[in-house]
């Protein structure tokens, strides 16, 4: 299986994009992780059109995915894990055969209904909101994490 994670804008802080990149860097050594950048609608249009911004956005994602893939949105409504759980998860579905795995962190106002409708899960890494530089971060570490304790590597202490 791999990983793929697709996000909409880039990170411009110099510091978050060096540790995203390390804990990157770090998955790799589990699995095969791959991420892809989705231009942020709002800079390229100057739009405030909410649903113009979520369909543009929307249909850069659907172009970056495949009837093959298994879909998980980064979404304030999904569902919350612990570590272990989210491990687990992740786990379930190695062990179901997937072959892709694609996490989608979305821009700031969220997915069209048409990114909706392809989503086979989501999850939300909390209640709070956090900007989607900060959650590249906080879902990397998330996802290394995971892969120590699907790896039983000492990382993660209960």
């Amino acid at each position: 299986m791999k990983i793929t994670i697709i996000q909409i804008g880039k990170t411009n802080n110099l510091c978050l994009e060096n540790l995203i990149h390390i804990y990157h860097k770090r998955i790799q050594k589990y699995i095969s992780l791959n991420t892809s950048e989705i231009q942020d609608s709002k800079k390229k249009n100057k739009s405030k059109d909410i649903l113009r911004v979520k369909q543009f956005e929307g249909k850069e994602i659907l172009k970056k995915i495949s009837s093959h893939d298994f879909i998980i949105l980064l979404d304030e409504k999904g569902k919350e894990f612990t570590s272990r759980e989210f491990a687990g998860f992740i786990q379930n579905k190695m062990n179901s055969g997937i072959k892709n795995l694609v996490f989608v962190i979305g821009g700031a106002y969220g997915f069209s209904e048409d990114v909706y409708q392809k989503t086979h899960a989501k999850i939300a890494l909390s209640k709070m909101t956090f900007s989607h530089q900060l959650i590249r971060l906080i879902f990397a570490e998330q996802l290394y994490r995971a892969m120590t304790i699907i790896n039983n590597h000492p990382y993660h202490n209960d």
